[in-house]
């Protein structure tokens, strides 16, 4: 480790440098880490980064979904629930089952327990690529609520398929009733321990004398204790540190203070940086390693690359196919049911089709497979997994990830009416922070009004808030005054957020995190 340490720290610095660069290009980062890695690896001895298989989910999975669940809206989640839930499990199961029954059919000694294990590692599209890649277009609301509803929840169920395809091919068997059982058990004992944990974690927060450091730290700790827990009652950690992640942010202002809700966000910002650049990266590094245990397989490199080119034009084609699927399922429905939208027209799904990019689980679910089997035999066909994942991942993400940007503005996705303009947001926002304030002052604080020159810029400043004019007007003696407008305002965006569907949470939390600013400034001066 010691004498590593050097070439681990050039690994961060890269990272930081070529993420800059594809802010620079325009080319979302993953791609560039990706094809890094793959570079580096064939420099002469270049390090091998080895990390045990059992310790792969632990140490990246739990912040990566916590950190996700809580940029996510549970308002937009719960909106968009069909269109999600389908996608995360239904078109998961269907990847899987067909990339299971096409190696099975195509590649010598697959069997379908194999083939099954092998859809669960590969079916769920990454969320950081796509995120990455939205950055640089402009897509509809919609359209990127239910990309990032949608990883939160695929990653769960394709890890469960996952698990079910190690067990069948340990055990040699497939007894549907218990698995089904035991699907159930996931999922239901995953989301109450998640949402357990979550509430003695709030609690704690709210109970414990802590400061803003203790705070981040326990933040830290959170979803590692919801993902172990859960795994611990073979439960699905994924889904406990989804749920517990979701409940904790919606109630992230009755737990957390102003200064550990601004510190934690900087620590976790870093953080996922951090472990995102290192999983991408790694993705690259591990090349020649899966590379040789080919060789002991009895596959060579070009057999290899021709079934994970075989196994990506699967998923390509399957997420199209179920993307199209799903649009005339919800015209079908729309005609007996409410749904969100009746007519969401055909280029929509051609986006959502080609947005198949594979990343972080993929890698760490292949990785993870054990060396031998519990009987001491070697685990059948696993360089041989590791190498059509690592092809599935590097195809999408340089096919699909360079390309989307094109295929979005080509496409030209109509916008919708789902939200407010950004520009009716903020000025409706604007308008009734103002008067809430002008009502606080004037109902709380009347006679002082009246006579304080300072209490009186105060109301001027909330009566030009609509033309956003600066906030340098507050001395000391006024701010306990200042401090329980700016909470009344906090209470109204958040009840604002919680009450009206048409407005984009995106700008709620900006304003709540303006606030957040305007307080820790008040109480630092």
């Amino acid at each position: 480790m010691l004498e590593h340490f050097p070439f681990y720290l050039a690994l961060i610095v890269l990272i930081v440098l070529l993420i800059m660069l594809s802010n620079k290009i325009k080319v979302a980062y993953p791609v560039l880490l990706v094809l890094a890695g793959l570079s580096i690896s064939f420099i002469p001895s270049t390090p091998v980064l080895k990390i045990e298989p059992e310790l792969i989910f632990v140490i990246f999975l739990p912040p990566l979904l916590y950190e996700a669940a809580w940029a996510n809206s549970w308002k937009e989640l719960w909106h968009w629930r069909r269109i999600i839930s389908s996608f995360a499990f239904i078109v998961v199961f269907f990847t899987a089952i067909s990339v299971a029954l096409v190696a099975n059919w195509f590649i010598p000694g697959f069997s379908l327990a194999l083939g099954f294990l092998l859809g669960g590692i590969v079916s769920p599209p990454d969320a950081v690529s796509a995120s990455a890649i939205l950055k640089f277009v402009t897509v509809p609301k919609r359209m990127s609520s239910i990309l990032e509803g949608e990883s939160l929840l695929n990653d769960a169920s394709s890890l469960i398929i996952f698990r079910f395809g190690m067990i069948a091919v340990a055990t040699g068997q497939f007894v549907w009733y218990q698995a089904a059982m035991s699907f159930g058990w996931m999922i239901l004992g995953g989301i109450v321990i998640g949402l357990a944990v979550g509430i003695i974690f709030l609690k704690s927060h709210k109970w414990l004398p802590t400061d803003a450091n203790m705070d981040i730290i326990l933040t830290l700790v959170t979803p590692y204790v919801m993902y172990i827990v859960a795994e611990e009652f073979h439960a699905s950690g994924v889904l406990a540190v989804v749920s517990g992640g979701l409940f904790l942010s919606y109630h992230r202002h009755a737990f957390l203070s102003v200064s550990s809700r601004l510190r934690g966000e900087n620590v976790w910002q870093s953080l996922v940086f951090v472990l995102n650049g290192l999983v991408f990266l790694l993705i690259g590094l591990d090349l020649p390693e899966i590379t040789e245990g080919l060789k002991h397989e009895g596959f060579s490199f070009y057999q290899a690359t021709a079934y994970g080119l075989l196994i990506t034009l699967v998923l390509i084609l399957g997420r199209i196919v179920a993307a199209f699927g799903a649009l005339v399922v919800t015209m079908v429905a729309g005609r007996f049911i409410t749904v969100a939208d009746r007519n969401p027209g055909f280029k929509a799904p051609i986006v959502f089709g080609w947005t198949g990019m594979r990343g972080v689980v993929s890698l760490a679910a292949a990785l993870s497979i054990p060396v031998t089997l519990d009987n001491g035999a070697f685990f059948p066909q696993r360089n041989l997994i590791l190498y059509i994942t690592f092809v599935v991942i590097l195809v999408t993400l340089v096919l699909q990830g360079l390309t989307l940007p094109w295929l979005i503005k080509k496409v030209n996705v109509p916008t919708f009416n789902d939200h407010f303009t950004e520009e009716e947001t903020e000025k409706m926002l604007r308008e009734e922070l103002a008067k809430i304030s002008l009502e606080h002052l004037q109902e709380h604080h009347a006679n002082d009004l009246a006579t304080s020159f300072h209490l009186q810029k105060m109301a001027k400043y909330w009566e030009n808030q609509a033309q956003n004019e600066e906030n340098n007007y507050c001395p000391a003696h006024i701010k306990e005054i200042h401090l329980r407008m700016l909470e009344k305002q906090r209470h109204l965006l958040v009840d604002k957020n919680r009450t009206e569907s048409r407005i984009d949470e995106e700008i709620i939390r900006k304003y709540l995190h303006r606030i957040d600013l305007e307080e820790e400034k008040l109480r630092v001066e």
